[in-house]
């Protein structure tokens, strides 16, 4: 029986995956994608999961170039315009998307509801095969014609020039490819919380300082909000054993008063922050992207926005030599995808574990310094607006 070949497999049919293989199979590549749980389908009236992401408008950017961004223009979401963090009350520095022109900074989209929009565009594109629910049970390098032939444990078996690994933090494929990471779990852990609120949709989302670790709001459609509270591992795991009314009165004695206090809490989780760096991200006809190749402290909400940084530079890369005699699943072409995306990850991870370090203690001379940094980062500057630029992705 003749073993069915593809051009690309992608492992892993989250965000970062469904978009790989949409921008693979925009390039006319026959791709396949493996993915061991489908999403929930959308129902407007589902509470509002507690994972969500502030998509960026590179991002979004992205999405559109996809053909995915439409799948997203009649499920909730919520835009926001301004960015404002501070540790004391006058030393606040605020970002507006009014700042640089624009009509907004991003949007806070559940992370399902983004996935959901990109399976919509996948099967629409008759090269690119969807195989869920099921795994891999077995990879193999086939040296003799320069493939890996990959096993499902539903039996079915096929041959891949490239194998991208897009499946998560505790990546299969990394680990098959034999590529060490570096990192470390840091002291803290984050809680996220869904709030009902009095108040009117909001546009603005907003983080404080403390020593104990930041206290962070992300608007979301309605009268709703996402709270994230980092904290000291055990801190986060007894807030976890509350109910949802003792957890709001601990929310009235810790939030900044900027959090209007007419809410119910309606939903919670907590995670435990880790610090994860892919040694390298390519292999011989393998690659990896997304949280396979780094997780980052998740500060400033940048983590599948850095992941969709990844799938662009891939698609862009493999684009510039699909013509290529010596093959663009080739080391040589992957080594320029990680040219491209080493040092801004590194750099990202390196600026959020910075900012962790530097507000994780109440040392007065520091503190007085941070907050003087945040108050000049404050004044409307071209720095400012580079910086703003950046946080936007581009």
């Amino acid at each position: 029986m003749k073993c069915s070949v593809y051009d690309a497999v992608v492992v892993g049919g989250g965000m970062v995956g469904a978009a790989t293989a949409i921008g693979l199979g925009q390039l006319g590549l026959k791709v396949a994608v493996i993915e061991a749980f489908a999403p929930r389908a959308y129902d407007s009236e589902q509470a509002l999961d507690l994972r969500v992401s502030a998509i960026s408008a590179a991002s979004e950017a992205l999405l559109e170039r996809l053909g995915a961004l439409t799948g997203l223009d009649h499920v909730r979401k919520v835009a926001y315009k301004g960015l404002e963090t501070w540790e004391m009350d006058d030393c606040i520095t605020r970002f507006h998307s009014d700042q640089i022109g624009c009509s907004h900074l991003g949007h806070i989209v559940e992370n399902r509801l983004i996935q959901l929009a990109l399976w919509q565009r996948l099967q629409q594109l008759d090269n690119i095969a969807l195989f869920c629910p099921t795994k891999i049970a077995k990879l193999t390098r086939k040296q003799a014609d320069d493939k890996i032939c990959v096993e499902l444990d539903n039996g079915e078996t096929f041959d891949t020039r490239l194998l991208v690994g897009a499946d998560g933090a505790n990546s299969m494929v990394r680990q098959w490819a034999n590529i060490g990471i570096s990192g470390w779990d840091y002291a803290q852990s984050a809680m996220l919380i869904n709030i009902e609120t009095a108040c009117d949709e909001q546009d603005v989302t907003w983080q404080q300082f403390t020593p104990n670790g930041p206290r962070s709001l992300l608007p979301l459609p309605g009268n709703n909000a996402s709270l994230v509270w980092y904290d000291e591992a055990n801190k986060i795991a007894q807030l976890t054993q509350l109910n949802n009314k003792a957890l709001a009165a601990q929310i009235d004695l810790h939030f900044p008063a900027r959090l209007d206090r007419d809410f119910t809490v309606v939903s919670k989780a907590s995670f435990k922050l880790t610090r994860r760096h892919a040694q390298t991200y390519y292999r011989n006809n393998l690659v990896i992207l997304g949280d396979a190749a780094h997780t980052i402290n998740p500060l400033a909400g940048q983590g599948v926005n850095l992941g969709f940084k990844d799938v662009d530079a891939l698609v862009t890369t493999i684009a510039k030599h699909l013509e290529d005699d010596k093959g663009w699943w080739r080391k040589p072409v992957l080594a320029e995808f990680q040219k491209c995306r080493y040092r801004d990850n590194k750099l990202m991870m390196s600026t959020m574990d910075l900012f962790y370090a530097s507000f994780s203690n109440d040392i007065l001379p520091l503190k007085l310094l941070r907050n003087g940094a945040l108050k000049l980062a404050n004044i409307d500057s071209p720095i400012k607006k580079q910086v703003l630029k950046y946080a936007m992705g581009f």
